[in-house]
């Protein structure tokens, strides 16, 4: 097992340790710019490419257990608040304090709980991990939980879950969120990739296309140590390694467990626990600009779930795979 971690924390210490190092040089306007390319270009390639050569014939509960991973991780993720909301009260009661909290701050903040808890990193981290991993044949598999999560969780509940947390009064149309799905770049690749299988290309551009998805995860780890090196408020440290704890612990804990009663072993079921343990998103800090969330939060539970995921890879490898 040693020499699969090896491999597996390779790639996120080298292009992530790069992008902490680099972060100190590099200027905002690059970062936006290197995410901005990588929405619209580096990932929805790597999807083309995943999917044209991976089988989804027996992925079709895929979307369903994707969809139960997010809703599992919003249910925990409110029960957690609610208890910890309740300690806070009575801990203040004890001691005769009382703290004048706004309403519309405590709602950003539960906002950002929720957010720290159910979105993953499933498009770079996941796929880089399931990748070095896993074997070619169930790469399908990540491939299609990324895809859904993305859909399902970035642009359906956690824009519903932003825009009504959130301290900002943003137009929220129903439109406006049908629009975000219908143009998600990755998805109208991910369905090009699955009908274009048969069509066979000269070995060179199919050779360039595969060393290509490697290229886009190296810059999309890159991008993730230049976010976490621009860093530079480690607030709300408390609540934050709670959502981190449920995020890369105990939700894929849960999933596994369930994953082995229905009957789902071996690499599969590894798949679906990493890419439900995957580190929160950075698109979860793009949500706190635009609705005005607890970005302390959001920017401390990014940094958590990366720490737990070099903690959490070795159970699941031991017990998983």
């Amino acid at each position: 097992m040693i020499d699969t971690l090896f491999h597996a924390y390779t790639p996120l210490f080298i292009w992530i340790g790069l992008g902490l190092v680099l972060s100190r040089f590099t200027a905002d306007n690059f970062l936006k710019l290197l995410g901005q390319g990588l929405y619209w270009v580096g990932v929805p390639l790597q999807i083309l490419v995943l999917a044209r050569h991976t089988s989804l014939s027996e992925g079709g509960f895929i979307p369903g257990i994707a969809i139960a991973v997010l809703l599992l991780s919003l249910v925990l993720a409110l029960l957690t608040w609610w208890a910890w909301q309740w300690f806070i009260t009575n801990k203040m009661q004890s001691q005769l304090k009382t703290v004048d909290v706004p309403v519309s701050v405590i709602r950003a903040s539960l906002g950002s709980f929720i957010l720290a808890t159910i979105l993953g990193n499933t498009g770079f981290v996941g796929l880089t991990l399931t990748q070095v991993l896993t074997s070619p044949e169930n790469t399908g598999l990540a491939v299609l939980f990324s895809v859904t999560n993305n859909v399902v969780g970035t642009y359906g509940i956690a824009v519903l879950i932003a825009s009504y947390f959130g301290q900002r009064e943003t137009e929220n149309h129903w439109w406006v969120q049908v629009r975000d799905i219908v143009t998600v770049p990755s998805l109208w690749t991910f369905l090009i990739g699955l009908n274009t299988q048969f069509i066979e290309l000269p070995a060179v551009l199919e050779s360039a296309l595969d060393q290509g998805v490697w290229v886009v995860i190296a810059l999309a780890l890159l991008l993730v140590g230049l976010r976490l090196g621009k860093m530079r408020s480690w607030g709300s440290l408390a609540i934050a390694s709670i959502a981190s704890t449920i995020k890369v612990f105990i939700i894929p804990l849960l999933v596994g467990l369930g994953a082995t009663y229905l009957g789902i072993t071996g690499e599969q079921r590894l798949v679906l626990v990493l890419m439900s343990g995957t580190p929160t998103g950075l698109s979860v800090l793009i949500l706190a600009e635009v609705y005005d969330l607890d970005r302390e939060l959001l920017s401390s539970s990014i940094a958590l779930t990366f720490v737990g995921l070099f903690l959490a890879l070795p159970l699941w490898l031991f017990w998983f795979s």
